[in-house]
């Protein structure tokens, strides 16, 4: 179960994703969800959809590993669109006991499944297309500005870093744990929800003491190194925008200007 979840993992392989700017891949992340966000139509979603499937061809990622991803937060998925689905006030189309059924929740149900899918598969994408290095140096330098206001900014961004890179380790160790106290004789597919919080224990235990253990050894390695923060370093790979990041620039510039397009043209039905 927890080989399924693909956010926080990096997919080596070649591609024109993956040889982008990681400044780029992280505006553009940001700007994916903005316009999930700004769309509030079908056509919409349809649109972002189509974008995003083109980026997941693009990156030569196979589209079967990346909806893998989506088992993770299938349940919180079902729960979402069943509370948009009942407790939407409007149109009555159906009844069962004494939920209601609207046309409205209907909808909006449907719609915001379209949004959490995408959002979780967009932003999966950009972890699979990018190391944590990467990653690490993107979010330094877009947040170079704030140093001016004191805010420790290369921390932040190995902060960040650290916690994408421990997603698939922490995965990887609870998956082993649980394994081993399966093997012990434990418990974990009781339907009963008692016994059910009573198994996480053997569980949660072990995998802090895990968690722990290896910020600790993080802790003494970066101490051993003489790390003393982004203060007078220098990189050894310097980020340098080339002709194709720019061209990806206009790219997500375009396709913001039409989600915006689209969510205006919806304004004069609404009124």
């Amino acid at each position: 179960m927890f080989k399924d979840i693909t956010l926080g993992q990096y997919y080596q392989t070649d591609s024109i994703l993956h040889r982008l700017d990681p400044r780029v891949k992280l505006v553009g992340t940001l700007v994916y969800i903005i316009c999930l966000f700004v769309v509030d139509t079908f056509v919409g979603y349809f649109v972002c959809a189509a974008f995003l499937f083109a980026m997941i061809f693009l990156s030569n990622v196979p589209l079967g590993f990346i909806v893998r991803g989506m088992k993770g937060i299938l349940i919180l998925l079902l729960i979402t669109m069943s509370f948009n689905l009942f407790l939407t006030p409007g149109e009555e189309i159906a009844r069962l006991a004494f939920l209601k059924i609207t046309r409205e929740g209907l909808v909006f149900s449907i719609k915001m499944g379209f949004r959490l899918s995408l959002l979780v598969i967009g932003s999966s994408l950009m972890t699979l297309t990018t190391t944590p290095n990467q990653l690490t140096d993107a979010i330094e330098s877009l947040l170079n500005p704030m140093k001016r206001f004191r805010v420790p900014v290369h921390e932040i961004a190995m902060m960040m870093s650290i916690a994408l890179r421990f997603i698939p380790i922490l995965m990887e160790e609870t998956d082993k744990i649980m394994k081993a106290q399966i093997a012990r004789g434990a418990d974990f597919e009781s339907r009963n929800l008692i016994k059910k919080m009573k198994s996480l224990v053997p569980l949660l235990v072990p995998l802090f003491i895990s968690a722990f253990r290896r910020a600790n050894d993080l802790a003494m390695a970066m101490e051993a190194r003489c790390y003393h923060g982004g203060e007078g370093r220098t990189k050894m790979k310097p980020l340098i925008y080339k002709g194709r990041d720019r061209a990806a620039y206009f790219l997500l510039l375009a396709f913001f200007v039409v989600c915006l397009i689209l969510r205006l043209v919806r304004l004069p039905f609404l009124s």
